[in-house]
């Protein structure tokens, strides 16, 4: 299968060749070639329903038919795709049609990734309040650039690359008091936080926990800084998830889904006080600049984007699906024995997995069942669902937990058809020794025959 692909081959030697091992270890054996709506075809014609949307980037399918054709308008008319010597018109209509939708928050500075717009975050509430801290919680993640990491809750991801930027404080998720008391140093300039933590395992906050954090950072002057990259562009079935406690942040960021799983754009958007005193003089008008920041084709494809959403009503619908898979979950799995919660909101939701009793594995061998549970049944469970024909992963930090992200356009037959093959392979797996039976048998073959992909 892979092996035979010699794509597959030239990724393994010259891009990353530990991931393609990693596959191996299951026998992953899958290439992934073609994307339409909620569908992905492999290179032998296999097809799959996508529970994955590219870690929330595809929000409205792959290669939106309206978006397909807005790339043919756009091309038509011969653009000037970046311009750096005067004002970019596609950057200036899409930051119209953001403004109008985000409130106090009216203008933007653009960039491609959604971790250098984290960073244009930093920069911004460090211009403003002429404090050098960050805070940040634990389990975030908001990107791997330098700056990123020195604000990331992960230290797998941290520690090859210190030191880092000093200054950079983390505190419990959802933990009120321990906020309040580390900003009662009145020493950070933000306080970055993901309004639902989707790398760590969809981990929710408590009631009115954005609320009473910007409450606590105004007291001290502050700024909240929402990383809303895989939350915002209707995830949660609101635009932007913090509109589900009816508050505004200081400094809003978005990625991923903004360019329609088309183009990579993101954006940091915040107050027009904020912004004219970092970023308002001639003398300080590029510091936040990059090439290919504000581009004619991304800024095309994300302002059709934010149409797509309207027209087809897919927010509204995002809250009417989602609802209707976590039931169906909640239902199927609630009483599994290898399930402990199912947790989410919107099209976003977690499946937390790992023993919920003591059995005979479990009290002969805790570690080995610790270590099965966190770190191979996630992806285990995820290999299989390949196999009957549906795309999706675990949460990237946190493997123990599945995460299911179907694209906005997913069909009410597709959420029922995943609860229905997801409970019927967890019935083949009603205690972890089941899995580390089946997983270990497919591993040791793997092992023998050098990782093959395929």
């Amino acid at each position: 299968m892979g092996r035979e692909n010699p794509s597959v081959q030239r990724y393994a030697r010259h891009v990353n060749p530990a991931f393609v091992k990693l596959l191996g270890a299951f026998a992953y054996g899958r290439v992934l070639v073609r994307g339409e709506g909620t569908r992905l075809w492999d290179d032998e014609g296999r097809v799959y329903e996508d529970f994955l949307a590219g870690f929330g980037a595809t929000n409205l399918g792959h290669n939106h038919p309206r978006l397909i054709a807005a790339i043919a308008e756009h091309f038509a008319t011969m653009p000037a795709n970046l311009v750096h010597v005067g004002p970019q018109v596609h950057a200036g209509d899409l930051a119209d049609a953001l403004a109008e939708r985000a409130g106090p928050l009216t203008m933007s500075a653009f960039a491609s990734s959604g971790g250098e717009a984290v960073e244009i975050a930093l920069k911004l509430a460090r211009g403003y309040t002429r404090r050098s801290g960050f805070l940040y919680c634990e389990g975030g993640f908001h990107g791997t650039n330098f700056g990123n990491l020195s604000v990331m809750g992960h230290p797998r991801l941290r520690k090859p690359f210190e030191p880092l930027l000093e200054g950079c404080t983390s505190v419990p998720f959802g933990d009120l008091a321990a906020l309040e008391k580390a900003l009662s140093s009145k020493n950070y300039a933000a306080f970055l936080v993901e309004p639902i933590q989707a790398e760590a395992g969809v981990v929710m906050p408590p009631t009115a926990f954005l609320a009473e954090a910007k409450r606590l950072c105004e007291r001290v002057g502050t700024l909240l800084v929402l990383d809303e990259v895989q939350t915002g562009i209707g995830r949660t079935g609101a635009l932007f998830a913090f509109e589900h406690e009816r508050v505004h942040p200081h400094i809003l960021v978005l990625g991923k889904a903004l360019g329609g799983g088309i183009c990579p754009i993101s954006v940091a958007m915040t107050t027009e006080e904020i912004h004219q005193k970092v970023l308002g003089s001639m003398e300080r008008f590029d510091l936040c600049s990059s090439t290919f920041a504000g581009n004619a084709l991304a800024c095309r494809m994300a302002l059709e984007t934010l149409r797509v959403l309207d027209d087809e009503k897919l927010i509204e619908g995002a809250r009417a699906k989602g609802e209707r898979l976590l039931a169906g979950l909640r239902g199927a799995l609630g009483r599994h024995p290898l399930v402990r919660e199912v947790r989410g909101r919107g099209l976003l939701i977690g499946i937390e997995l790992g023993p919920t009793g003591q059995g005979l594995v479990q009290k002969l061998a805790p570690m080995l069942v610790k270590g099965v549970a966190k770190n191979v049944l996630g992806q285990w469970l995820s290999v299989r669902m390949l196999e009957r024909g549906f795309v999706c992963q675990p949460a990237s930090q946190q493997w123990d937990v599945l995460k299911i992200e179907p694209p906005l356009t997913v069909t009410d037959e597709a959420i029922d058809r995943f609860v229905r093959e997801l409970s019927t392979l967890l019935d083949e797996y009603r205690d972890i020794g089941s899995v580390l039976a089946d997983a270990g048998e497919r591993i040791g073959k793997q092992a023998l025959s050098g990782w093959e992909f395929g």
